[in-house]
């Protein structure tokens, strides 16, 4: 996510790494070199674009996009996107990147290219498990509690090992760079992740005992269990108490890195703010229908883009204003749409066009919603 104060649209931003991703039968891979196979949110096995999107944090609303390879996953993309909006004026542009795209290459790079980021970062890193060895006991303790989040927050100040190696020359250079290492711990979220991997050792128990092992799970079986097997007893496992404890001991815990914002609960803000484009993504997939592109040739999708980029500025215009009103208190989206679409407009060959039946109740969605009724 790039984000800025802007007049016009206020914060930008961009939500690069949770790239929506549009999937293609594999007879319609030839007519673009950017379908490509990577992951998807989905899990389906099918090739698939990506589209990154930017939008006004404060609107609410697209202003630009871009297709991107199925495959993309690098930071780069990133600067071909920033090359992409200089026309826009943004100035010095602030980045929110998921844990997706995080690792040292990448966040070198930002370093490189004097970015201001927040990025997701997996706990189990060791700089960041270093930074807990001595905080993880007593993490929930009352003052490092925060009432505005709910959660248990400690951030670090600390030396990033940046590494560069110039073009010409081929010389390393090797700089510390500062780092703020904010730490986040939701016990909630900690009593959630205990059960689903209770669950999942459940699971793996059983397999084991049935005789169904699964192939994918062979790994799992030699982290967590010592197993044997003798035509008396039959099956007997025995848990490795020190890898499960080992995999619990990061249960609630997340961290964001940040180079340019040293308030924890300011960083959890911006980097949560990014949802907004989630849900874009969301809308473009599921209310206008683009979770499959259903498209034969490259003039088709880029038509079908561009008008769905469109339609979305309307939606999101709709969301917004629904938000404002608290009309989701009353109203779903498709239930406003459809106590609206009733209203009907007529005209006669030569004759002035007019307005069906308008009841109160529509008059007063329309105001709530900023528009003019119907005359």
């Amino acid at each position: 996510m790039f984000s800025k104060t802007n007049q016009s649209v206020g914060r930008l931003s961009l939500n690069i790494i949770s790239v929506a991703n549009y999937l293609l039968d594999a007879s319609y891979l030839t007519f673009t070199k950017q379908v490509k196979y990577g992951k998807n949110k989905d899990g389906d096995n099918l090739a698939q674009i990506n589209l990154a999107l930017l939008l006004g944090q404060n609107s609410g609303l697209p202003v630009y996009y871009r297709k991107l390879p199925g495959n993309i996953t690098d930071v780069m993309t990133i600067e071909k996107l920033l090359k992409g909006i200089q026309h826009l004026d943004l100035g010095k542009i602030k980045l929110v990147i998921d844990r997706g795209f995080y690792s040292a290459k990448n966040v070198n790079e930002l370093y490189k290219r004097h970015h201001k980021f927040v990025i997701g970062a997996k706990i189990s890193l060791k700089f960041i498990q270093d930074a807990l060895k001595l905080d993880r006991t007593d993490f929930d303790r009352r003052e490092n509690y925060n009432s505005e989040t709910g959660l248990f927050i400690k951030s670090h100040m600390m030396d990033w090992p940046y590494e560069d190696v110039k073009v010409r020359s081929g010389e390393v250079i090797k700089e510390a760079r500062r780092v703020y290492v904010h730490i986040y711990y939701n016990d909630q979220l900690a009593t959630d992740e205990k059960l689903r991997f209770n669950k999942t050792l459940d699971s793996l128990e059983d397999e084991i005992v049935s005789g169904k092992r699964n192939e994918d799970h062979e790994k799992s079986y030699a982290k967590y269990y010592d197993v044997t097997e003798t035509p008396v007893r039959g099956v007997r496992i025995a848990p490795k108490q020190p890898a499960i404890d080992a995999a619990r001991k990061n249960f609630g815990f997340f961290v964001l890195l940040s180079n340019g914002v040293k308030d924890p609960v300011e960083a959890l803000k911006i980097y949560r703010a990014k949802d907004m484009i989630e849900k874009a993504f969301n809308d473009l997939k599921d209310r206008l229908n683009m979770r499959r592109t259903s498209v034969s040739s490259e003039e088709n999708l880029e038509g079908k883009l561009f008008l769905q980029f469109v339609a979305l500025i309307y939606l999101s215009y709709v969301k917004q204003a629904m938000d404002k009103a608290e009309l989701f208190k009353y109203w779903t989206m498709q239930e406003l749409f459809d106590e609206l679409d009733v209203i009907e407009l007529f005209q006669q060959p030569g004759g002035a066009a007019y307005y069906g039946e308008i009841t109160e109740k529509q008059k007063k969605l329309y105001v709530a919603l900023g528009v003019e009724p119907p005359a």
